[in-house]
């Protein structure tokens, strides 16, 4: 089967509790250049190839002009979406029938590997009954030892997912999940999976979010996929071989200097 049309949103909001206005927030790479972080997910939105068109969904001016300036399109969406993925939701009835498949690829995860994409849309192909598919990699012992880090500091380093052998997710979690007895938690790739902030979504999928309420899991954890999961909708993990870098999101102001670090380490302008 052929691979569908698919469009990429960036969802991005200026208020967080952790990190207000972090969409805007400076990180430096390699050239000692400071860009936005909305300019660099946008910036790894634009280099996936075959996306009928990048969009950053959004519902504050600030956050459009800083797009808008750098050459970027946005959709504007209301102030009542209450995450990236309502938001998507909302993006896509106003883009109407510009893709198949729409990727979310979350506005706080500029070190998210490009090929990601194309291998979501085609586990949707592959995988018919699911509605959603989403990535997950393997813990290096560096992930680990971050996600540890902030949880002991009672700060959220990373989502953490727990596969079942159809390689479909049983549940994601804010915390450390699996828990790990010693001698697997001092291994070298702990056996724990890493989620990645990139989702892609049949149109049906983003319908029948958009027509459901929070559930208790969703709002406790802050993790809007869990709503497919309550619903019942299958949703597709896709394994992704440990990365030549640390997949760190900016979740916290601490996260800056871990991040531009690897910017420079690889060489990102």
């Amino acid at each position: 089967m052929s691979r569908p049309s698919f469009a990429i949103i960036i969802p991005a909001r200026y208020a967080s509790t952790r990190f207000p206005a972090k969409p805007l927030a400076p990180l430096v790479g390699a050239t000692g250049v400071a860009k936005s972080l909305i300019h660099r997910s946008w910036e790894c939105a634009s280099s996936v190839a075959g996306s009928v068109g990048v969009w950053v969904a959004t519902d504050d001016e600030r956050i459009a002009e800083a797009v808008t300036a750098f050459g970027g399109q946005v959709v504007m969406t209301s102030e009542s979406c209450e995450n990236g993925t309502a938001r998507c939701a909302e993006a896509a009835v106003k883009l109407g029938d510009v893709a198949e498949v729409f990727v979310n690829l979350q506005g706080d995860a500029p070190l998210s590997p490009n090929f990601i994409v194309t291998e979501l849309v085609d586990a949707l192909v592959a995988d018919s009954e699911a509605l959603m598919a989403t990535p997950a990699v393997r813990c290096s012992r560096g992930v680990y030892e971050h996600l540890i880090a902030d949880q002991a500091a009672g700060r959220v380093g990373g989502t953490t997912v727990v596969i079942g052998r159809n390689g479909r997710a049983i549940y994601f979690s804010k915390r450390v999940l699996p828990y790990l007895p010693t001698k697997a938690a001092e291994s070298s790739e702990p056996p724990v999976h890493l989620h990645l902030g990139l989702y892609a979504y049949r149109r049906t999928a983003l319908e029948l979010y958009a027509g459901a309420s929070p559930c208790e899991l969703e709002e406790l954890e802050g993790l809007e996929q869990l709503r497919f999961l309550d619903m019942g909708l299958p949703v597709r993990v896709v394994p992704i071989d440990r990365l030549d870098w640390d997949s760190i999101e900016l979740n916290n102001p601490s996260d800056t200097p871990v991040i531009e670090a690897i910017l420079k380490e690889r060489g990102i302008a």
